[in-house]
């Protein structure tokens, strides 16, 4: 009965094995429990021998399940009890082993020398068997083994027991003392000491049957926390689909990812069924994929948390953003196992996001007309000259050709003089039509030379600066070094720091109405500053200038330096504001270098002549400096004196009035 026992149990577990490879305790209790099984037979036999022969046989073979049970059972307590010492339990294994090999050398086996007769008494109602003979002095081996494992059992049970698992150290380690304590009446059958027959079965098959108790509780245990799993994997499916997130994990050695129900329906896969990473990567867009292997790759090598936001293709064909971030798991070697992470749908948010920026570029467009808008009177009359001088020029011209002898040279300095001027209103109206222009932002950047978009700007403002008597020095390094950009958007910058110099020193004597751009390399970043000499700016307020709709001014907006630091930001660079030592503020801005290597740094050098001194705001010409009119302002490749353009045209309005 209890050797058919035994041997259920065995085959149960070892079934359970067959389902769980990785859950070796089951094994072990098959063995032992078959190992427990064979030592009854051999019992129940070795009770109803009448031979010395068969007995002596029974006697050798018998201590191999005997070995198999032993080493199982130590196995089994390191195992599934994570408790007993190592050199014990290596010195267990070597001794029985060593047993074991010394039976089959003697020639009766390890417990007796030699096996004269068998004694047959009364036992429990029955007549059983028991062998007479010498002992073998080299069964003291096997005496020790059992001490050993008597050692052992006792250490494990200690430490189970202060680990707070009471019941299993009561129950195993308990039931193997128990069983230790009773395989000592065997030596002392041999020695003739008790007249008992051997009963290693049943001490074993308690064992078994105790190890056996704990497996089926930790079943059931399984199979509840299973169902609670279940349950929460639903609630958790149900949380995760409400707040539209997607769970995945991708287990690295199988290359096997598990996501949540409603995002394989999404993604098109079938309910169940192995889903790879090529399987998965294959339904994100085709130009998202090389960016999210690197980015996984270098989660895996590095350990590190990943985070990536790409385009995902649905099965109806519509394609929707997702951010997606994950944390890797690694074992004991610090090798990589698994992902683990989270998908969340950002499609609104990207949207909101094209729609801020749009927004945005709209009001820089606002900003840029109001800010022209500003200038219009100024750019006016910046048009009303050459618009006269062609004029002039076309009405002399056709004095001169009304004549009985035409100069033709004369006509021709005409002509010259009308293409110049028509040139110069075109530059004109050129610059104002790129900062008007409504658009798109540029999806790739120029190499700008800020001094150039410097001195475009103050071509743009030249008569505004000149009629609110506003002197302008400049000191712009030589060989600036180009930063990567827009150069419209950096002219809106520049353009929008010169008119807030301006409308801060308008309050200012005419004298101290001045106004000083610079520009240097350093760091590997180009810097331009704007200083007035106006009011400035209060210490408390200086970090809310560059707020959105913050003004120090009575009509402004606030949105001038809100779009300003908008603009220097998008070009990875930083714009603040000091106050001068003395009165006045100063803005500056920096960017990067596009290559830091490619030009040489060159000491600053103040342009001389750079100088905005007419006070005469109604004078057609004026003595401005040639950083604002530059070789292009005339659209030749040199300027023409002055006073020779003024010479002709007091010969045409002579021939026109003649």
């Amino acid at each position: 009965m209890n050797a058919a026992a035994c041997l259920t149990l065995a085959a149960f577990y070892c079934a359970v094995w067959c389902k769980q490879r990785q859950t070796w305790a089951h094994l072990l209790f098959s063995c032992s429990a078959v190992a427990a099984a064979a030592i009854c037979a051999f019992e129940l036999v070795m009770m109803n021998a009448q031979t010395v022969e068969q007995y002596q046989t029974l006697v050798r073979w018998v201590h191999v399940p005997a070995w198999v049970l032993t080493v199982s059972f130590v196995a089994f307590v390191q195992l599934y009890l994570h408790a007993g010492r190592r050199w014990l339990a290596w010195s267990i294994y070597s001794l029985r082993t060593l047993v074991l090999i010394f039976n089959f050398i003697f020639p009766v086996s390890i417990n007796f020398r030699a096996i004269t007769d068998i004694r047959h008494f009364s036992w429990a109602g029955e007549i059983v068997s028991v062998p007479v003979g010498i002992p073998n002095p080299w069964g003291l081996l096997s005496q020790v083994s059992l001490l050993l494992l008597l050692i052992f059992s006792v250490d494990a049970t200690i430490t189970v027991w202060r680990r707070g698992d009471r019941r299993r150290a009561l129950l195993v380690g308990g039931s193997m003392i128990f069983g230790a304590i009773l395989a000592w009446h065997v030596p002392l059958v041999i020695w003739g000491v008790i007249q008992v027959p051997f009963f290693l079965g049943f001490t074993y098959t308690a064992i078994v049957a105790a190890m056996g108790y704990e497996l089926s509780s930790d079943m059931a245990t399984g199979a509840r926390l299973g169902r609670e799993l279940e349950l929460s994997d639903k609630r958790l499916n149900l949380a995760a689909d409400s707040a539209d997130l997607g769970l995945w994990e991708w287990n690295l050695g199988k290359d096997e990812i598990w996501v949540t129900p409603k995002q394989r329906a999404q993604l098109g896969f079938p309910v169940s069924g192995r889903i790879t990473f090529e399987d998965l990567i294959s339904r994100w867009h085709a130009d998202d994929r090389d960016k999210v292997r690197q980015v996984l790759r270098n989660a895996i090598e590095d350990g590190k948390d990943y985070d990536a936001e790409f385009r995902r293709v649905l099965a109806d064909g519509s394609v929707r953003w997702v951010a997606s971030r994950g944390r890797v798991q690694v074992n004991k070697q610090g090798k990589p196992i698994r992902l683990l992470g989270i998908s969340m749908d950002i499609t609104a948010r990207k949207q909101a996001e094209l729609e801020a920026a749009r927004q945005r570029h709209d009001l820089a467009h606002l900003a840029r007309v109001n800010a022209l808008g500003e200038l219009s009177s100024s750019l006016a009359h910046e048009l009303t000259h050459p618009i006269t001088a062609i004029l002039s020029n076309a009405q002399a011209a056709q004095r001169f050709l009304d004549a009985d002898e035409v100069d033709l040279n004369e006509v021709r300095e005409i002509l010259n003089d009308i293409v110049t001027e028509d040139q110069r209103a075109g530059e004109v109206i050129h610059r104002l039509r790129r900062l008007l222009r409504k658009g798109e932002p540029q999806k790739h950047s120029d190499d700008i030379d800020l001094n150039e978009v410097i001195r475009d700007v103050l071509r743009l403002t030249r008569s505004d600066l000149i009629n609110q008597n506003v002197t302008v020095d400049t000191d712009l390094a030589q060989n600036l070094p180009p930063v990567p950009g827009d150069r419209i958007q950096l002219q809106q910058v520049l353009l929008n720091l010169v008119l807030n110099a301006c409308e801060a020193m308008a309050d200012c004597e005419s004298s101290e109405r001045q106004l000083l751009i610079a520009s240097k390399s350093e760091n590997g970043t180009v810097q331009v500053s704007v200083t007035d000499r106006g009011c400035g700016i209060p210490e408390e307020k200086r970090k809310q200038v560059f707020e959105r709709f913050f003004t120090t001014k009575k009509e402004g907006m606030g949105l001038g330096l809100s779009i300003c630091r908008t603009i220097i930001n998008a070009h990875r660079g930083e714009i603040w504001a000091t106050k001068n030592s003395d009165r006045g503020a100063t803005f500056h801005f920096s960017l990067l270098i596009v290559r830091s290597d490619a030009l040489s740094a060159a000491s600053s050098k103040v342009l001389d002549g750079s100088a905005l001194a007419a006070t005469d705001a109604s004078a057609p010409r004026v003595a401005a400096p040639s950083v604002l009119l530059g070789p292009g302002a005339n659209g030749s490749g040199a300027e023409e004196p002055a006073v020779s353009a003024s010479e002709r045209l007091t010969r045409k309005e002579a021939v026109i009035t003649d």
